[in-house]
């Protein structure tokens, strides 16, 4: 009969079976094991196998049979030994090659958006705010909790946002979601199941999250034009939608700011047609030459969803978002979070409220806000020194910004062969809903270093000189 011994170590690393009855001798079935561990992967260079002892014991065989398994892959180059130390994997499997197209297409310098300096994550105090709450929150905490999520976060984030947001939220309005992607979503699927057809997003805009979901729910999207007040509020009242999307505090991606007039104008429509606005802020926390704009919801919280999140302030990995409802929402969207997927990680949720209410989060974003800004003007003083054509706008706030391109320079054609030459830049034509437009590109500098961003630049002058002289 077929004898099978391992432990959880073995499992874990070796993964060795042996089988009495295979005719086969059990130091070769042993090196079988682990060379084909080697060869796949599973036991990578540098892993450390047990002891010889330890392995005889939990296999049950002698020692002598698992040191001859061990001198075979020795002399056959898998295994490295040496007296007194660890046997060591000596090879690993051979790397993919790297076509020349692939080579061709890797980014030496890529200005992509929507990126927070991960590098810069603040783990010590993370961790701090993690050992507190392992040890002082409540063990009712950990239990199954309702869709809105742990009433400390609640409470710590009503504080921040009223703070420095200037939001009129409560508690009891919060509802704690895994990033804005999620939260967008939770509010399409109330706002078709309450009747709603269509949903206006600005034009441009990051809508990619909500078209999709609008479509799979029945709603239709129609873009409205922003200029340099942000979104039209002509053309809003003309689209008999039934939500507006916007982000009032540094629209993206033109950076251009919804006036006081056209807040009170969106607001008025919102009123009339008993529509909801829903405020995406998602990076007001970075402002560099002007004070901080406060937040719609402060003006109408019960006809303004107010939309925030982590992921630019601190890593979207963490997947923390937040939605500022209007009291008759506040239930419904609770529902459909409890539904989706039982509520987010508690641990998460009572970390990131102790990390705000020991003022960490506020002492973070003082370090980075001179960081970003510092990359932000060596981007400015880059574009004038070597393309002073690119006027840049929506430079004032956030972690990107946008230059407009002159009559001469097709945006496809400048964002291709710039890439070619291993510089990433991003048009704005693909967040237009509409086919008109000046040609734009968006560049993100959160997390490039000044000297790369001026070298990014400078190619991008060389790449501009070539398409013009051909």
């Amino acid at each position: 009969m077929a004898g099978i011994r391992t432990n959880s170590h073995l499992a874990g690393d070796l993964l060795v079976e042996l089988r009495r009855d295979a005719g086969v001798p059990l130091h070769r079935q042993i090196s079988a094991s682990i060379r084909d561990g080697v060869r796949s992967g599973r036991l990578p260079l540098g892993t450390s196998l047990p002891p010889t002892r330890t392995v005889a014991a939990d296999l049950g065989v002698s020692r002598g049979v698992v040191v001859e398994a061990y001198q075979q892959l020795v002399a056959e180059g898998y295994l490295t030994s040496r007296a007194g130390g660890y046997t060591q994997v000596a090879i690993g499997p051979e790397p993919e090659p790297v076509t020349e197209r692939a080579a061709a297409r890797a980014l030496r310098i890529d200005f992509g958006y929507g990126r927070a300096d991960v590098s810069s994550f603040p783990r010590a105090a993370w961790l701090r705010s993690v050992r507190r709450v392992l040890t002082e929150a409540p063990s009712e905490r950990f239990g199954y909790l309702s869709g809105r999520g742990v009433p400390e976060l609640h409470a710590a984030l009503a504080d921040y946002l009223n703070r420095v947001r200037g939001t009129s939220a409560r508690p009891g309005n919060i509802v704690i979601c895994n990033g804005y992607a999620q939260g967008i979503a939770l509010l399409v699927q109330v706002l078709a199941k309450s009747g709603a057809k269509r949903i206006a997003v600005e034009d441009p805009s990051a809508e990619d999250d909500v078209r999709p979901l609008a479509a799979a729910a029945g709603l239709d999207v129609v873009g409205v034009p922003v200029d340099s007040s942000g979104i039209r509020v002509d053309v809003l009242d003309r689209t008999e939608a039934d939500a507006v999307l916007l982000t009032p505090s540094h629209q993206w991606p033109t950076g251009s700011v919804l006036s006081a007039e056209s807040r009170a104008g969106v607001l008025g429509w919102a009123s009339r047609r008993g529509a909801l606005v829903i405020e995406d802020d998602y990076d007001a926390e970075y402002r560099y030459d002007r004070a901080p704009i406060g937040a719609m919801q402060g003006l109408a919280p019960e006809q303004v969803v107010y939309a925030g999140t982590a992921s630019k302030t601190l890593a979207p990995g963490l997947r923390l978002g937040w939605l500022v409802l209007p009291r008759h929402l506040v239930d419904e969207v609770a529902e459909a979070k409890l539904a989706a997927d039982r509520g987010s990680p508690v641990l998460d949720q009572l970390t990131f409220a102790d990390f705000l209410s020991h003022g960490e989060f506020d002492r973070h974003l003082r370090r980075m806000r001179p960081v970003y800004r510092k990359r932000r003007d060596a981007l400015l003083k880059a574009l004038r020194d070597n393309v002073p054509e690119l006027v840049p706008a929506g430079v004032s706030a956030g972690l990107h910004l946008v230059t407009w391109l002159p009559p001469d320079l097709d945006e496809s054609t400048v964002v291709r062969a710039a890439a070619e030459r291993g510089v990433g830049l991003y048009g704005v034509t693909p967040y237009r809903l509409s086919d008109t437009g000046p040609g734009g590109l968006i560049f993100g500098y959160a997390t490039l270093s000044e000297r790369t961003i001026g070298a990014g630049i400078a190619m991008l002058a060389s790449v501009i000189d070539e398409i013009r002289r051909t």
